[in-house]
């Protein structure tokens, strides 16, 4: 397949806002594609490379050559230039990797060069994702759209079940889940309390789980041999060796089990968050010991048990890892008493609970109302420094905000601390288009920097500290609450007020 012919669905689909039509652009597509390629323009489509990590970033790509006027460049080679610059490695791969770039990016033409940037650093914004993708694939393979989200999260994501649909249902029954395979986890919705996640939860019993601010791990062990995956399902192994050991110990020879790894303070208060990610992106070191808690359990000696209610789940937990190795969990009916629950997990200095269905099944990849999060939630008063152009469906609008608080000691008056495009609505992005543009002071093409004027009141998650920004901290999961056009930038918080919110 040309690759010309899957940017242009793609651009398609990030031009409607219908799901229905964008199900029927992709699977016209897929229906396309030659069957070898079937799996790999599903991957593309979804606005991924197939390779996890290629050692490109938008500074890497922000000078190409001149595109070519027309291009025959099909998907399998592009696959195949990302696959061999996601293999270079060591002295000399720098250079190595940026004439890959120029020798891929000069054979493309403009649209085809502004899509490959954009999926090479994960910028794709078209609405094309795993669910819309999964529809799709049910109507081109004309299987039953149950049998590929239950194939779908075993494997993966639906793009490594493309050939089993197209093989039929039969294929797709045959998915199973295989220990040493991460599959996809089960995911929250929110509440903004815990009588309302508990109402969510629609169950009088629920269990309440204290929501510990680490990263997201699923370990798998088959005898001696251990897999420890992220959330986004990297495989993370080497850099555990504790939580490998900790799983070898475990009374049982096949186990797959969900839960959070943390590096926790000598008065066993957990870490930043961002200590926990860093320690946990690099090889172990002698000082750091990350202690892995479990909530779950989805397979014990040849026995799946993704489809057992919960409350059956969770014996067979409390059974097999020892206490120092479970999350803190609640399980009653008495709002009062899973909200003091609630408190004292706070108190601990964890991020907030997640309240749990009894009754649910462990539904892999999907975020529905059996798992409701609760976690404090704080706002500030900052201003809009500068904005990037949307891209994708938002193109032709000023769309990713970078956020600043008041810093008496910096030389603008303002020091920043990240960007957000969360939280935005249709009628908000059009609202700031125009009023940014009546304050911008300069366009580079990509980020248009305005007079610091504008302020915008932000939710956040906390903040913590970064190496990233100025100001030496980061904002965590911030969305945009309103503009705030009551108030002047002198009213905006300051960077010591940012502070006060570190974990």
């Amino acid at each position: 397949m040309l690759l010309r012919d899957l940017v242009d669905v793609s651009r398609q689909v990030a031009a409607t806002r219908s799901r229905k039509e964008k199900t029927r652009l992709i699977s016209e597509l897929l229906l396309a594609a030659e069957p070898g390629e079937r799996a790999l323009v599903a991957h593309l489509l979804s606005g991924r490379l197939r390779q996890r990590r290629t050692g490109l970033g938008w500074r890497g790509l922000q000078s190409l050559p001149a595109p070519a006027a027309g291009s025959e460049l099909e998907v399998a080679e592009v696959d195949a230039a990302f696959e061999a610059m996601s293999l270079l490695s060591g002295p000399g791969s720098a250079g190595l990797r940026t004439a890959a770039v120029a020798d891929l990016f000069g054979r493309a033409s403009a649209p085809e060069q502004a899509w490959l940037r954009a999926v090479a650093v994960g910028e794709v914004r078209q609405g094309a994702l795993e669910a819309v993708v999964t529809e799709a694939l049910a109507a081109a393979a004309d299987v039953p759209l149950a049998a590929v989200r239950r194939a779908a999260m075993l494997a993966g994501g639906a793009t490594y079940v493309v050939d089993d649909a197209f093989a039929g249902a039969a294929a797709l029954e045959a998915v199973g889940l295989t220990v040493g395979r991460p599959v996809l986890p089960m995911l929250a919705s929110s509440a903004p309390d815990v009588a309302a996640a508990v109402a969510k939860a629609g169950s009088g019993v629920v269990g309440v789980d204290a929501k510990l601010d680490g990263i997201r791990i699923q370990v798998h062990r088959s005898g001696d041999d251990v897999v420890v995956a992220t959330r986004s399902l990297d495989d993370i192994t080497h850099r555990l060796p504790e939580v490998v050991a900790i799983a070898r110990s475990l009374p049982a020879s096949q186990v797959v089990l969900d839960g959070e790894a943390l590096w926790l303070a000598a008065d066993g208060r957990p870490r930043p968050f961002q200590e926990t990610a860093s320690r946990t992106a690099s090889s172990a070191l002698a000082d750091s010991v990350v202690t892995p808690y479990f909530f779950d359990v989805l397979h014990l000696d040849g026995t799946d048990l993704i489809d057992r209610p919960a409350r059956e789940r969770w014996q067979v937990l409390d059974e097999l890892v020892p206490s120092e190795h479970r999350v803190q969990r609640w399980i009653g009916s008495d709002v009062e008493a899973a909200a003091a629950f609630t408190a004292e997990v706070l108190a601990s200095g964890h991020e907030g609970v997640v309240v749990k269905s009894v009754d649910a099944t462990y539904d892999a990849g999907r975020r529905g109302s059996a798992w409701v999060k609760v976690k404090p939630v704080h706002t500030l008063d900052l201003v809009v420094l500068a904005v990037e152009h949307g891209s994708g469906r938002r193109r032709g609008w000023l769309s990713n905000i970078h956020l600043g608080a008041r810093d008496p000691s910096s030389p603008t008056g303002f020091v920043m601390l990240g960007k957000t495009f969360k939280g935005m609505t249709d009628e908000m992005l059009a609202w700031q288009t125009e009023r940014l543009k009546g304050l911008q002071v300069s366009d580079d093409g990509w980020v248009v920097t305005v007079r610091p004027e504008q302020v915008v009141e932000i939710a956040i998650d906390g903040v913590q500290r970064s190496s990233r920004y100025p100001g030496g901290v980061a904002l965590r999961f911030a969305r945009v609450v309103r503009y705030r056009d009551d108030k002047t930038p002198a009213e905006a918080d300051t960077i010591d007020t940012v502070r006060a919110h570190l974990w």
